[in-house]
């Protein structure tokens, strides 16, 4: 259903260290940098954009969930993510109030957003 989507930042140069360092696990990359705006994919097109804050007044908490292939991805996404500093909102775990194979890790990234990695995956 999504094409892309695209956050502002604050900083956009301590966003693009997160995201490199815990998307790296989810096996995303920078496709696209042009400076402060970064193009995160799977493939050949970026479907994650970060850029600087340039519109709007405050700041409104988003939720992003990124798909894990395996728990064990969604592992390295929460150790990748607290060695950046981030902070934990929640430790990966199962969930099974969502489904009985949910298994996510919940952290802020630099600007305090809700930051996901979710495996629905038994194993």
């Amino acid at each position: 259903m999504l094409d892309h989507i695209a956050i502002q930042c604050a900083d956009a140069a301590a966003s693009a260290h997160f995201y490199d360092e815990v998307l790296r696990p989810l096996g995303a990359v920078r496709l696209m940098d042009f400076g402060e705006v970064v193009g995160y994919g799977l493939g050949s097109q970026p479907v994650f954009w970060i850029g600087p804050l340039d519109s709007g007044d405050g700041f409104r908490e988003s939720h992003i969930a990124f798909s894990a292939s395996s728990r064990s991805a969604v592992q390295a996404f929460f150790s990748a993510a607290v060695a950046t500093g981030a902070p934990v909102l929640h430790e990966p775990r199962l969930w099974p109030e969502y489904h009985e194979n949910y298994f996510g890790a919940f952290v802020r990234d630099p600007d305090g957003n809700n930051i996901e990695a979710v495996c629905h995956l038994s194993e």
